[in-house]
């Protein structure tokens, strides 16, 4: 049977949680479907099972991590139905929701939808990426969260952004060093980043933790090397060392384990689906939802909350996802004007106060122009259809205009990523061949489904609809 609730809920992380726990105290019926095992999204993946049975991971995480445990604890007192190993793959514009679990698929019927998607890595696609033993930082801590694995062999990590230190420092606390790490932020970022300083100070946690980070890996005696560039992974069946710039001179290092990062970007290919509003963030350098204050999308009664609407990290999303909720209840009436104030005020004033670092982040830590644009004409961009930055060149030099009409000659964002692995590299490398700027050349059209899945799933939905 076919569920109905009054707002159905999209991803189980801070945002997620928060606006289900935010509906359910003003008297909405909520639905939350993740793909996850347990609540809890990637920064919080796995919490109760870590805090229960392996206390040095659980400690090595360190206390941001612990916060979320009672964030889940709330989540899972609110009243509001949890629907783990969910896939989301379509929702109408009637706000019907579609989702799979295991051979089964299932839909519900809401009044609101708030898709809580949260992040994902931006794609690093450097000489190599795609030999065995390069993986990304965020993949990385996943296991390391999940199941306690952490990388073995000679191990540095490349690129740029807060996960590259945090993660780093959290092998550290559990007692695994890795042998270096190479820092590709480009030096004139700092400068740039340089006049947000005393806006960031209004968050100076931010800036403290992030210090006393790289202070202890320093103290353990870990190489840190700032102003890395031309990263490129080298080996015949698996990696065997990476080669780089840095000082002015080419360098190589020997190596069993490469983690690569370069910042994340909002998941948004599910609210891209519903034909949602979106626009270029040209100091975050992505495409984002284009959102009402209340968190609404271009599409009635569809919102977005968390970093799927714009990377402002977990604790921020924890309070945006509260508004949202708040939102959602006002508008369906649930609460009056004053009441939503009231309620609203302490998670707006947290909101707005963890909001003041993200321009120096932002600006700091914005990727060097190979990363959008790989130089190296070989470099692979699309994995799953093995096309390479030479191969878009080419096709833009003899006139393709954007990503989906790539998508004829050679497939681009038609495997089972569905574009989330080589969108933006696509979008950069058309923009820069043809001198455009990114928001001109656009992004791929996403359609449903937006997960792969099987005509089996399809054939089990319940009460299947004509036209799905």
């Amino acid at each position: 049977m076919n569920e109905q609730c009054d707002l159905a809920i999209v991803g189980a992380g801070p945002a997620g949680m928060a606006a289900a726990i935010a509906a359910a105290e003003c008297g909405l019926s909520a639905i939350v479907a993740d793909e996850q095992f347990a609540p809890g999204g990637q920064i919080y993946r796995g919490i109760e099972a870590v805090a229960a049975s392996r206390p040095q991971t659980y400690a090595a995480c360190g206390e941001d991590y612990a916060k979320g445990l009672d964030l889940v604890r709330a989540f899972r007192d609110s009243g509001a139905r949890y629907r783990s190993r969910a896939s989301v793959w379509r929702i109408d514009e009637d706000r019907t929701v579609y989702w799979s679990d295991g051979e089964r698929s299932h839909r519900m019927q809401a009044r609101s939808v708030l898709i809580a998607t949260g992040a994902i890595e931006r794609p690093v696609p450097i000489p190599g990426w795609t030999l065995p033993g390069v993986h990304s930082c965020g993949g990385a801590q996943i296991l390391f969260k999940s199941a306690d694995l952490a990388p073995g062999g000679r191990t540095v990590l490349a690129g740029s952004g807060v996960l590259l230190f945090l993660y780093a420092w959290q092998l550290l606390r559990r007692g695994v060093a890795v042998d270096a790490i190479l820092e590709t932020t480009p030096p004139a970022n700092y400068a740039r980043a340089a006049r947000h300083l005393p806006g960031a100070l209004a968050a100076a946690g931010y800036l403290r933790k992030g210090l006393q980070m790289i202070h202890a890996l320093k103290r353990a005696g870990i190489p840190i090397e700032r102003g890395a560039s031309s990263l490129r992974a080298v080996g015949k069946r698996r990696v065997e060392r990476i080669e780089y710039r840095a000082g002015g001179r080419a360098r190589s290092m020997p190596v069993d384990t490469l983690l690569v990062h370069e910042g994340v970007v909002p998941h948004v290919n599910l609210a891209f689906s519903i034909g949602c509003e979106t626009a270029w963030d040209p100091v975050q350098l992505c495409f984002r939802p284009v959102l009402q204050p209340s968190g609404e999308t271009s599409v009635p009664g569809v919102f977005v909350a968390g970093d799927g609407a714009g990377i402002a990290g977990a604790v921020a999303a924890q309070h945006g996802g509260t508004l949202a909720g708040l939102s959602i209840a006002k508008q369906l009436g649930a609460i009056d004007d004053a009441r939503m104030e009231t309620l609203a005020a302490v998670a707006r004033a947290q909101l707005k106060k963890h909001l003041c670092v993200r321009p120096f982040l932002d600006t700091l830590y914005q990727p060097a122009r190979e990363v959008l644009a790989p130089s190296d004409p070989d470099t692979i961009v699309c994995r799953c259809e093995e096309v390479s930055a030479g191969q878009i060149r080419k096709l833009a030099a003899e006139g393709c205009a954007g990503p989906n009409q790539l998508k004829a000659f050679v497939r681009c964002g038609m495997g089972p990523c569905q574009g989330r692995l080589c969108g933006l590299t696509v979008a950069g490398l058309l923009a820069e061949a043809r001198g455009k700027a990114v928001a001109e050349i656009g992004h791929y059209r996403v359609r449903s489904p937006v997960k792969p899945i099987t005509v089996g799933q399809l054939a089990g939905l319940d009460d299947p609809m004509e036209g799905v």
